[in-house]
């Protein structure tokens, strides 16, 4: 088969590297993709969120099935207009991708259905968003209606900060029309985790738990980013709570969709908080996460091809879990989030090839001559497998003290929030 995947990151290598140990693949494709990709991938030269040109390719090149990565695409319809044309593509339609699309609409959807989140407010006009976190005080948190390339949202320590926020957000439009809109909500104590299923219509099969790092810096300080990390499974995420997040969360969520008439096929990822009440969802994305995928892919054990195209076709599939722990730990450039430094050179990815248990997807990477160089704000993810978490991440700072390019920064401390949970 003939199989195409959409976008150009981390997660993107991860499903291809996946995609491509089916036997059912006979060509694989990658729009646009990066320099790790195209090791493996043939290069389309076509930007992801360019829907009708790549419906065109697909056409023409006789495309068999298309996985979608990230979200604006989705948000752009371009399910819809694969459909439109007869092509089989895996994600969900413009409708739903709402979910993701707008914060404010998810918050609507999750009162209307009685889905636990935190309290919040909508405001367009500034003063009046100014005016209600001064009422309600700090910590708060401040988020951009649209997509921001996961930086949109702000969790504020002081009423002074949520203003300042808020005026980047709408005074000086940080995101655009992203951020003319703007939701407000209550911070919420606990323990982030991410919760991954796979849906069509009424049905749905989840996939291995995880939990992201979303602060730039140690201990969870500084800005948020699109992920600094992640590992698979996570104990945070216990049977327990399991039951309680497909129950009051996943089930409402298919329950809530099919009364409004809209149809999901795709992957639903639940940003949670796990509180002392219970789960309660912070976001939704309709894609799966980066850099969740790159663990949980890593652990799946199914030709991921076959399940996703029989999970397509309505059949029911069973994941298969690898019983390894696997850690992801995301090597980024200086001045990541706000202005990434590009084109430095890579050294050292040869030596991490030949390393046992380690993989190394690329994020923001390009090809100039012979070398790797970074063109992005999140570089590389390095990657391991362990039979307990520390070993995971034994093996995956090891393999990073091969890997230097200048202005390298990482967390050193991925994963370390789960020891209390374990006796490893």
């Amino acid at each position: 088969m003939k199989v195409l995947v959409i976008g150009n990151g981390g997660r993107e290598h991860a499903i291809a590297w996946k995609l491509k140990q089916s036997p059912l693949v006979s060509e694989l494709f990658v729009a646009k993709g990066n320099a790790g990709i195209w090791e493996i991938a043939k290069k389309v030269d076509i930007s992801p969120t360019d829907v009708k040109a790549l419906a065109d390719f697909a056409q023409k090149e006789g495309i068999d099935f298309t996985v979608v990565g990230p979200e604006a695409p989705l948000v752009e319809g371009i399910v819809d207009e694969f459909e439109k044309r007869g092509l089989k593509i895996f994600g969900p339609n413009r409708e739903a991708a709402q979910l993701e699309g707008s914060k404010a609409f998810a918050k609507q959807f999750m009162e209307k259905y009685g889905i636990p989140t935190a309290r919040y407010r909508t405001f367009t006009d500034f003063q009046e968003a100014k005016k209600y976190v001064e009422e309600v005080g700090a910590p708060i948190v401040v988020k951009a209606d649209g997509l921001a390339a996961g930086k949109g949202a702000v969790v504020c320590e002081s009423v002074e900060k949520a203003i300042e926020t808020l005026y980047k957000f709408m005074n000086q439009k940080l995101f655009g029309k992203a951020s003319e809109k703007v939701v407000i909500e209550d911070f919420l104590e606990g323990e982030e985790a991410s919760y991954i299923v796979m849906i069509n219509g009424d049905k749905y099969v989840s996939l291995p738990t995880s939990q992201d790092h979303k602060r730039l810096l140690d201990g969870d300080k500084g800005p948020n980013t699109g992920g600094m990390g992640a590992y698979s499974p996570t104990p945070v995420i216990t049977p327990d709570v399991e039951k309680k997040i497909k129950k009051e969360i996943v089930e409402r969520v298919i329950e809530g969709l099919k009364k409004e008439g809209i149809f999901y096929r795709g992957f639903l990822y639940a940003g949670l908080m796990i509180t002392k009440e219970g789960p309660k969802v912070l976001e939704f994305n309709v894609r799966l996460g980066d850099p969740e995928a790159q663990p949980i892919l890593m652990r799946i054990k199914n030709d991921l091809l076959q399940t996703l195209l029989d999970f397509y076709e309505g059949k029911d599939v069973k994941i298969e879990e690898n019983p390894r722990w696997a850690l992801d730990v995301v090597l980024a450039s200086r001045g990541y989030p706000e202005k990434p430094e590009k084109g430095k050179i890579i050294h050292g990815l040869d030596m991490v090839r030949k390393l046992k248990d380690v993989v190394v997807f690329h994020a923001g990477t390009s090809k100039e001559g012979d070398f790797f160089v970074t063109s992005g704000g999140r570089v590389l993810n390095v990657c391991a497998y362990g039979n307990t978490l520390k070993e995971a991440k034994e093996k995956a700072y090891n393999a990073i003290r091969y890997i230097c390019f200048e202005g390298m920064h990482y967390r050193k401390d991925i994963g370390d929030k789960a020891f209390k949970y374990l006796n490893d």
